[in-house]
């Protein structure tokens, strides 16, 4: 597992994930990728669909994807999210974890991206009172 957040961080983000949970019904992910080699996206799409976030039913997963190592990241929504947001929708969210980013502050700027995500989502996708969790909120770990 990759020693990139502590533990109080990794925390953190999970209580960002969950907060953001309650203005969508998008389900978000962070994953964190060791050894990542390839393009940054293709990566991220494969983890996208590994984790099964394609099989969310309104088609609304967004995936957080960092490669520490290679100080990248991305930013992955499914189908049901890219058909209806415009064409820009995720250039803000992105600013924001670059700006965190740029001062050292990952854990920060995941949390922030995460709850701006929520915030944004909201309006196409808003919560129900009969919303199911359907993927974890936990951080996930790969390529060790």
């Amino acid at each position: 597992m990759i020693e990139f957040f502590t533990k109080q961080e990794g925390n953190l983000i999970i209580q960002s994930i969950r907060k953001a949970e309650r203005n969508t019904s998008g389900e978000i992910r962070v994953h964190l990728e060791a050894n990542c080699k390839g393009n940054i996206i293709a990566a991220a799409e494969r983890v996208f669909f590994q984790l099964g976030m394609d099989e969310t039913q309104a088609k609304n997963g967004i995936l957080f994807f960092l490669a520490p190592e290679r100080k990248e990241f991305a930013i992955i929504g499914d189908t049901g999210i890219n058909d209806v947001v415009p064409h820009d929708f995720w250039e803000d969210i992105r600013d924001i974890v670059i700006a965190h980013f740029k001062q050292k502050a990952y854990a920060e700027g995941i949390c922030r991206g995460v709850e701006r995500v929520g915030e944004k989502l909201k309006v196409y996708f808003p919560y129900q009172d009969d919303d199911v969790n359907e993927l974890p909120d936990e951080i996930s770990y790969g390529g060790n």
